[in-house]
């Protein structure tokens, strides 16, 4: 058999990109796997969008991530989106199938697996998210239609949270309510799941956390966070010191990584690897 000396191509479309690490875990993977693949973190701006989503076919790419400021301007370029892309009206991960480009969003995707790898479930539950951005969407819509009955998304933007509570009312089984978010906000009663959607905590204002009143966090509710550097956000800290169990965003972003390397390769995603070596990244 003649020797096949071209990778395939995947990487990440953003500007700013430079600090994405991304490319790490899933070169690692491929590494791993025995796959010759290639991940590449490219800058690219939106006056430069068109002709880089051009070489996406030209290039025989797999697919592309996306980031800022591409989630929302990829969308007239693809052919087919999914359930909850097309809800979110976001995508970050292009996979290309027989020459089409397939738009999924893995943001809120991710997530989710990361509660089922630690045997938390969805259906019936109460999920708060402090946060209406495009994390909040995406985690906001998956938990939606993984089950959630009930979703109250907080916000200093009191109409970017109403605008997200319709979006649920009219595209999913669950019931939804918004809130402006206040000084020493109190966490409603009841909620089984609060998640940080916000970047609060994350390097280098790590010594940062949300205003909320953290006495109000219970001990059987869990609390997420998507920040994931550092993994063990002070928010985390607060809610475990009050015997809340605790999920870190580094779980979720190896997940997510993991759905993307498994939609472009076919190959089930070495997740662990991932996430420690994400884990080794952040600690250097």
């Amino acid at each position: 058999m003649a020797k096949n000396y071209r990778a395939e191509i995947t990487g990440v479309f953003g500007d700013p990109v430079d600090g994405n690490p991304t490319g790490v875990m899933e070169e690692a993977a491929y590494e791993a796997c025995g796959l010759n693949y290639r991940y590449l973190t490219l800058k690219v701006t939106r006056e430069d969008f068109d002709d880089a989503m051009k070489s996406i076919r030209a290039l025989h790419m797999k697919g592309m991530n996306l980031t800022m400021p591409h989630k929302i301007n990829v969308l007239p370029y693809l052919d087919e989106l999914s359930q909850a892309a097309e809800i979110i009206g976001a995508v970050n991960t292009i996979v290309v199938r027989d020459g089409k480009l397939f738009g999924e969003n893995t943001d809120g995707k991710g997530f989710v697996q990361a509660l089922k790898n630690k045997n938390i479930s969805l259906p019936g539950k109460k999920i708060v998210i402090l946060g209406a951005g495009g994390a909040a969407k995406a985690i906001a819509v998956e938990c939606a239609l993984a089950g959630a009955s009930f979703v109250t998304i907080i916000n200093r933007t009191a109409k970017r949270a109403e605008e997200l509570a319709l979006v649920l009312k009219r595209n999913t089984k669950a019931d939804s309510t918004a809130m402006t978010w206040e000084p020493k906000q109190k966490i409603p009663a009841g909620t089984d799941i609060l998640i940080n959607a916000t970047s609060i905590g994350l390097m280098p204002d790590a010594d940062a956390k949300p205003d909320i009143d953290y006495d109000t966090i219970s001990d059987h509710m869990t609390v997420c966070d998507v920040v994931f550097n550092p993994a063990e956000t002070l928010f985390l800290k607060e809610a475990a010191n009050r015997h809340a169990r605790t999920v870190n965003g580094l779980g979720m972003l190896a997940c997510q990584g993991a759905l993307n390397f498994t939609l472009w390769t076919g190959v089930e995603a070495p997740l662990e690897l991932m996430e420690e070596t994400l884990r080794k990244e952040f600690e250097e």
